[in-house]
């Protein structure tokens, strides 16, 4: 790849993916169901039944997720 070519970048923090992609990706999942909060006051978000199956389907591995009590 040149370095004169425009490129969007895909920002890490620490061990999560953030930037505009991030924010993207995460207002993309909640618009369709794939993660939630058990309410809205809630910081936390989790990954719903249907989201589980909708990554599986992207090749992702839930499985190295801890899961945790909310």
């Amino acid at each position: 790849m040149s370095n004169s070519q425009n490129i969007k970048p895909a920002k890490k923090c620490y061990e999560h993916l953030g930037g505009k992609l991030g924010e993207l990706l995460l207002e993309t999942f909640i618009e369709k169901k794939w993660i939630a909060k058990k309410d809205s006051s809630e910081k936390h978000l989790y990954i719903t039944e249907l989201g589980e199956k909708e990554f599986e389907k992207l090749g992702l591995d839930l499985s190295k997720i801890k899961s945790e009590v909310l």
